[in-house]
């Protein structure tokens, strides 16, 4: 049970501290953070809680990461589900002290988007589904590469929550223009469930490709890391 509530926990504070920047921060008068310093805080989020937390249930925060370790072999079947549950009751009690949070300000509204993901009309530059699927497929299969590479037992020991923390910084200030970077569907659902309307009509999307991405991450590390010749 402890590890359930580790990745609610952890999942907790990547919604918080990622979407929290988006919403009240990013675009703050005169000294807003902007796309840097969002894609910072989401990668110092998971930074942060690899170290405190890593330890006991291994960090994932993202049913994609779930999925794409069980799938590479490193994650027992068991656990999946659980894990997926307490990832998206962590990330959605987070959404929740968000909007407390930030509807004290007298010019919040949901309809500013509240960090959702989207594509076509609600994509920030205005991307089209297609490019939205693209993406989220190709960032969520590098960040699986970079985990299952950082934390293989060949690899450094003690350095992979810096390489995992810089790839999903390095990920949100590639894609943020897209799709307001998802790779990370319990983030995605958590605060599409407060914005609702079209936040969930396209949140299929931000399921549907980050596990694709995993899964094609998982297939190609079992290949270049295996000892097999």
């Amino acid at each position: 049970m402890k590890k359930y509530v580790a990745e609610g926990i952890g999942t907790f504070w990547l919604v918080l501290g990622g979407c929290g920047s988006a919403v009240m921060a990013a675009s703050f008068p005169e000294l807003g953070i902007g796309f840097l310093g969002v894609a910072l805080a989401f990668g110092l989020t998971v930074l942060t809680m690899a170290y405190a937390i890593g330890h006991i249930s291994g960090c994932h925060l993202n049913p994609a990461v779930s999925i794409g370790l069980w799938a590479g072999g490193r994650f027992p079947a068991h656990d999946l589900v659980p894990y997926i549950l307490a990832q998206l009751l962590g990330g959605t009690i987070a959404a929740g002290v968000l909007f407390f949070i930030a509807s004290g300000h007298d010019g919040f509204a949901l309809s500013a988007g509240f960090a959702s993901n989207g594509y076509g009309d609600h994509s920030p530059g205005g991307y089209s589904l297609a490019a939205a699927l693209v993406t989220e497929i190709v960032m969520t299969m590098m960040f699986l590469l970079v985990i299952l590479g950082s934390t293989d037992k060949r690899a450094p020991q003690g350095m992979a929550p810096i390489a995992i923390g810089l790839a999903l910084t390095l990920i949100h200030l590639i894609s943020i223009p897209v799709t307001n970077t998802s790779v990370n569907p319990a983030r995605s659902t958590a605060v599409a469930l407060f914005v609702g309307d079209w936040a969930i009509s396209q949140l299929w999307l931000f399921w549907l490709a980050p596990i694709i991405g995993a899964l094609i991450a998982a297939a190609i590390y079992r290949y270049i890391g295996s000892d097999k010749a």
